[in-house]
């Protein structure tokens, strides 16, 4: 079997982070997420994987994941000029994949357990694909699917305006070679775009074995601020505390990383949460999942629930910083004069609370 991870996209709900940079590249306790996927497969025995990139991020996305000897497998970058829908994906990725089963694994999607129980159901089933699920109280916003009582596909529908089913189609696909004669037959939907919900339907209309795996453990697609955040939190709940940094009279409970050179002064850190490499954390209080990244300083304030990217600067805040996402190079710090005053330099589509 081989892999085939989607990471082009705009990030256009992330905005303003995802101008400068991939979605797929915004780090999860100081990791990014695109990682978890790749490693996800690698576990489960997948080493053969083609990633599908933008032009306006591939090659940071190159310089990130690079060949895939770090992952124990071997990387294989397809441009998509255009981002023409998930199924669009799998059509320019066809002359990579040839007639082998694949997963298609959407790089923006985290799930916490991995992959291993539906990829050995996947091989040991003679199944034309393979849709994980995950049931919600209301999936309208997404694909929905609806099973017979045999657990086999019925129909797909994308956003449906009536409840339907549970069930929503989480971006962890599993393909035959049968896939490639939906993508090269499916029209474009009305966002002109190559629906993978309309693929997997005409699998489905075609007679084909298309089967569901109900996902029991934790799934976030992390599209927007809440999603990353919740994202961060579920690493958090299970990551093993490390030390490797420098701890000067200061109180670590609970949970902690500190990541090499991390310095950690006259402060409190409450885990879970994990301080990366050179960060400085200084006068300060760091509470629950946090994730801050390398080469920071926070400094005379107090974080909790937030990630902070790196290069940031956090200094002499009057309030505490909470359920936040704070990108790369940002400064942040008490505004001089006699009066209470905010004083902002923000980006296109930036949100503040104060």
């Amino acid at each position: 079997m081989k892999g085939l991870v989607l990471s082009g996209g705009k990030g256009t709900r992330l905005r303003p982070l995802t101008y400068t940079g991939a979605k797929q590249l915004v780090p999860v306790a100081n990791k990014p997420v695109l990682f978890y996927a790749l490693e996800d497969l690698a576990e489960a025995g997948i080493t053969e994987i083609g990633i599908v990139i933008s032009p306006e991020t591939g090659e940071q996305v190159k310089q990130e994941v690079g060949d895939g000897s770090n992952f124990g497998a071997r990387f294989t970058y397809i441009m998509q000029p255009q981002p023409l829908g998930i199924a669009h994906g799998i059509k320019i990725a066809q002359d990579f994949l040839g007639g082998d089963p694949f997963i298609l694994f959407l790089g923006d999607n985290f799930i916490r357990g991995g992959i291993v129980a539906q990829v050995n159901a996947f091989r040991a089933q003679a199944m034309d694909a393979q849709i994980i699920l995950y049931e919600m109280r209301d999936p309208s916003s997404m694909g929905v699917a609806v099973l017979n009582g045999e657990g086999r596909v019925e129909k797909v529908v994308e956003k449906p305006k009536q409840f339907i089913s549970p069930y929503a189609v989480i971006g962890i696909y599993m393909f035959g070679p049968s896939v490639f004669d939906a993508v090269n037959n499916i029209q474009p939907s009305a966002r002109g775009e190559l629906e993978i919900t309309d693929t997997i339907q005409y699998l489905v209309d075609k007679g084909l074995n298309v089967r569901a795996h109900k996902l029991t453990d934790a799934w976030v697609d992390t599209g927007r601020i809440g999603d990353m955040l919740e994202a961060n939190r579920l690493v958090l709940d299970v990551i093993p505390p490390r030390h490797d940094g420098i701890v000067e009279n200061s109180v670590l409970e609970g949970r902690v990383v500190l990541e090499a050179g991390a310095c950690v002064k006259n402060s409190k850190i409450r885990g879970p949460a994990i301080i990366g490499q050179r960060t400085v954390v200084e006068n300060a209080f760091v509470g629950p999942y946090t994730s801050i990244h390398k080469d920071c300083l926070v400094r005379h304030c107090e974080i909790e629930h937030s990630i902070v990217l790196e290069n940031s600067r956090l200094e002499d805040l009057p309030t505490r910083v909470a359920d936040s996402l704070i990108g790369r190079n940002v400064q942040i710090h008490r505004a001089e004069g006699p009066t209470k005053t905010v004083r902002l330099m923000l980006g296109d589509f930036s949100q503040v609370g104060l």
